[in-house]
């Protein structure tokens, strides 16, 4: 299978949940040669990343990100993805062959009006988010660096985005039987939701000194 090339354009909509995750736990999720930062002591920040792309995406599909701590090698600072799922076989491709990322197939269920989304691999539920409320902002880009690793190299890529965001009511619930469930993602800071996203992201490069 030959996967569209890097970079991948995105355009679709997103809901992002920030959250502190205890450093023990997200440590084991994280590759021993990038260093797991604290924001606070015993803590890390994480969350989940649920997004669904359409017309004028690279290619069309839905993903969640499972991202269990920030994490620094350097004087870069990005995020590690320990998890993450689609519903497009060109996307898992893609995600292993040219970026390194773990991805693996599910299945989304979006309400029409994106209130909530369920992922589920078979009968196995991944991740259910509902929300009740929702107050937009104005416009906002965002950069973020992610490392990730090809076979035993490590590398590391740019996403870019610019999205309309709104602060969300929202319930993330994880069921025990989940692979990332031990990192307690289901009890998030904030969660926002990214209408109108456009979405960059970079072929990835090697990390130096990896």
């Amino acid at each position: 299978m030959s996967p569209p090339p890097a970079p991948w354009t995105l355009n679709g909509f997103a809901y992002v949940s920030l959250q502190l995750v205890d450093w023990d736990k997200a440590y084991a999720h994280v590759p021993s040669h990038l260093t797991l930062l604290s924001v606070l002591p015993g803590y890390t920040l994480g969350g989940i990343y649920l997004a669904s792309y359409g017309t004028g995406s690279t290619l069309p599909y839905s993903e969640l990100i499972v991202i269990p701590g920030l994490v620094q090698l350097g004087n870069t600072v990005g995020a590690w993805i320990s998890h993450i799922y689609v519903d497009n076989p060109d996307s898992v491709a893609g995600g292993r062959q040219i970026w390194g990322l773990p991805k693996e197939m599910a299945e989304f269920d979006w309400q029409a009006d994106r209130t909530r989304v369920t992922v589920q691999q078979g009968d196995r539920l991944l991740c259910d988010l509902q929300t009740d409320w929702h107050l937009s902002l104005w416009r906002q880009p965002f950069v973020g660096n992610v490392f990730s690793q090809i076979h035993s190299t490590l590398m590391q890529f740019v996403g870019k985005a610019s999205f309309q965001p709104a602060l969300t009511g929202a319930q993330v619930y994880i069921p025990p039987t989940a692979p990332f469930a031990n990192l307690g993602l289901d009890r998030p800071l904030v969660v926002v939701g990214c209408q109108d996203l456009d979405l960059w992201v970079e072929a990835p490069r090697r990390s130096p000194g990896s």
